[in-house]
């Protein structure tokens, strides 16, 4: 029978006799399950946030409004092919019906006393655009440009990883034996903010074409990122691919007309204001402009001149989206590349594997051409050597055999790609361990550090500068197995002088003069903050500070004196603690969360394949891990496994809200359940 189906973790399976029923069936699921986040995500698209919850979200409505996300859906929902748009309508007819019954059940609309509204057809497009806009690689630039105006361009590379928002996914494919009828596995565990409710939502989709469970983004039709459909699997990670570009536009104004200098003089630019109500406040207006480069998203107000932004997205009118029905119609890895061909952005490694054995590693998304300076910072749009040559990169396929392993990390495929990518240890390690013959689940839960950077800094102080306390601590971390898990004191201790040295760089004179005002809005803080961007980048700032004419000694001897004359750190899981980020307007979720954080401890750090990310010298809190664990078995799809942070529901008090947490804290998953008879048909979803 057709309808949603439940397992006893509330995980939706739905069924359905036609393609288009399902979408509308996931749609009101979704609506059903998320309505809260899927209207936030919705009101971010639109830039209408600030109107809904206050005055704090005028910051995300004018970038919302100025890079013209809701406009770009809009061209892109017009320029799909007839059957994925009628496919899309179909699911925002699903989050329509079924918008209003999932609010009222949803707390947050009453405490900012909300309303849902109603979806268009393009809003499925927004959301996602919402999700990867800031994804990519355009604040670093941002960070890039503030690292030359304060230290000079050549120090840019102590810097040289990822920057806060794009990586720590890991995603890994072990080979079959046809001769032991053993099929390839698919796993891993993208990482992203830990938000609440989590960005992903497990979910099966089921109709005659089609039977493929996976992860969805919950208002987006289909499972554009992980998914199992019987004969073949894919995942994906983040292939650290830079196709954002920003450049410097020189903007005159004339009554209300705006001039842009281009090669030959100044041309006409596209200008409008928009007003942007303010829940509790005076609406505000924000002045759009759009260069022949791309839409102004800030300005650097230490030159004066205008930041426009050039995306793919909005250069082809296109996300990706054609490729969703097919991918979920696939069979085998080459189905797959096939369907992937049509993606555009964000840009993904792919790996993908099939029953028969085969095993593709891609790379989907468009990367265009165009001079190497665009990938460092913002250009001159004026200067026509850093225009788009027309083209993008060509489509990245090989045929792998044996074992595969994809983690933020600089490969052959990717590297003429980007430039900040992942350290190359997580991916190391991941190897290691599956060459060893260890469990998906164990190399998902893995804590070894590679700390080898600061710990040769740490090696090479000489004890008898040091007080006997922090000769007494520089032995412990010296002689420490490099886990982080959450009971180990050492493991506190290293995090605690890691968070001193941290600070202590950041006020060292060679690197004051980042504390300069940064010339860029406080929306790009998390990427722009100097004190993060040490934290984040500690290995190489450390090891690096004697090119700025300092010397890491003597800092990293004041912070192990530092750490020594305080109390004892204690053990790491009590200073990771869990930080998921939510807007916080409804004290039910304020409480929720803090119960959650005396459930469960975390182990991990941000170099760790369990990478539960911190911010050295900010806070060791956890704002960033593994949004989403799986295990694809292709041999028998019944033996897969999945679990996420929290749960299948976004309602406060519901009983799945959160039962996945003490799992998904302590690396067990949860079984995909196959059979139909094994699972809970829930009464009033039946599709006609």
């Amino acid at each position: 029978m057709t309808g949603v189906y439940r397992d006893r973790w509330g995980i939706p399976h739905l069924r359905a006799g036609t393609v288009d029923e399902l979408a509308r069936l996931q749609g009101r699921v979704a609506a059903a399950d998320r309505a809260w986040q899927i209207e936030v995500e919705r009101w971010r698209s639109e830039g209408r946030l600030a109107e809904h919850v206050g005055a704090a979200e005028l910051g995300w409505d004018k970038f919302a409004r100025r890079v013209r996300l809701d406009d770009t859906a809009r061209r892109c929902f017009d320029g799909l092919a007839p059957d994925t748009r009628r496919w899309v309508t179909a699911y925002v007819d699903g989050v329509n019906e079924a918008l209003a019954e999932g609010a009222a059940a949803a707390p947050e609309f009453a405490a900012v006393g909300a309303t849902p509204g109603r979806w268009r057809p393009w809003s499925p497009l927004g959301v996602f655009l919402v999700q990867h806009v800031l994804f990519s690689t355009f604040p670093n630039k941002l960070w890039h440009a503030h690292v030359a105006a304060t230290l000079g361009p050549s120090a840019a590379d102590l810097f040289a990883v990822e920057g806060p928002g794009g990586a720590g996914s890991n995603a890994w494919v072990t080979p079959g034996d046809p001769d032991a009828g053993r099929a390839p596995v698919v796993a891993g565990d993208p990482h992203r903010i830990l938000e609440l409710p989590n960005i992903y939502q497990q979910v099966r989709l089921a109709c005659p074409e089609f039977d493929v469970f996976g992860f969805a983004f919950p208002g987006v039709p289909g499972l554009p990122h992980f998914g199992h459909a019987g004969e073949v699997a894919w995942a994906v990670t983040n292939a650290m691919a830079d196709y954002q570009d920003l450049y410097r536009e020189q903007l005159r104004h004339d009554g209300d007309r705006v001039l842009v200098r281009e090669a030959d003089g100044w041309a006409p630019a596209h200008r409008h204001v928009e007003r942007i109500e303010v829940r509790g406040g005076e609406p505000e207006s924000v002045e759009v402009i759009e260069t022949p480069r791309g839409p102004v998203v800030d300005h650097d107000r230490a030159t004066g001149e205008a930041i426009s932004l050039r995306t793919p997205s909005r250069v082809e009118a296109r996300l990706g989206f054609d490729a969703l029905l097919p991918l979920l119609r696939a069979r085998s890895a080459d189905d797959v590349a096939d369907a992937l061909r049509d993606w555009v952005e964000p840009v993904n490694s792919v790996l993908v594997a099939d029953r028969n054995g085969t095993v593709h590693q891609l790379v989907a998304g468009l990367v265009p051409t165009r001079d190497d300076r665009c990938r460092r910072e913002p250009v001159p749009g004026w200067e026509p050597r850093y225009a788009w040559h027309g083209g993008y990169a060509a489509p990245r396929r090989s045929t792998v055999d044996g074992i595969a392993v994809c983690a933020n990390n600089r490969r052959t495929d990717v590297a003429d790609l980007g430039t900040d990518f992942a350290p190359p240890h997580r991916a190391r390690r991941i190897r290691a361990l599956l060459d060893e013959g260890t469990e998906a689940a164990a190399v998902h839960m893995d804590t070894r550090l590679e700390a080898g950077a600061l710990r040769a800094v740490l090696d090479r102080l000489d004890p008898g500068g040091l007080s006997e306390p922090a000769r007494r601590l520089r032995d412990r971390l010296t002689t420490w197995d490099g886990h982080m898990s959450a009971d180990s004191a050492d493991a506190g201790a290293y995090a605690a002088w890691r968070a001193a040295l941290a600070r202590r760089l950041y006020d060292h004179p060679c690197l004051r003069p980042l504390h300069a005002r940064s010339a860029f809005d406080e929306l790009f803080t998390p990427w722009t903050d100097p004190l993060a961007r040490i934290g984040h980048a500690l290995d190489g700032v450390a090891t690096g500070l004697h090119r700025l004419g300092g010397e890491v000694g003597p800092v990293a001897a004041a912070a192990l004196e530092d750490v020594a004359a305080g109390d004892p750190p204690g053990p790491w899981g009590r200073r990771h603690v869990l930080h998921p980020v939510h807007l916080g307007v409804a004290p039910e979720v304020d409480e929720a969360v803090h119960a959650m954080r005396s459930r469960v401890t975390l182990a991990g750090d941000s170099d760790c394949v369990l990478a539960t990310s911190s911010v050295p010298g900010v806070s060791d809190a956890c704002w960033r891990g593994p949004v989403a664990r799986y295990v694809w078995h292709l041999a028998d799809r019944a033996q897969s496994r999945w679990v996420v942070p929290f749960g299948a529901s976004g309602r406060p008090g519901d009983p799945h809200f959160d039962d996945q947490l003490p799992l998904w804290a302590g690396g067990e998953l949860v079984p995909v359940v196959t059979d139909w008879h094994q699972l809970t048909r829930e009464p009033g979803n039946e599709t006609p």
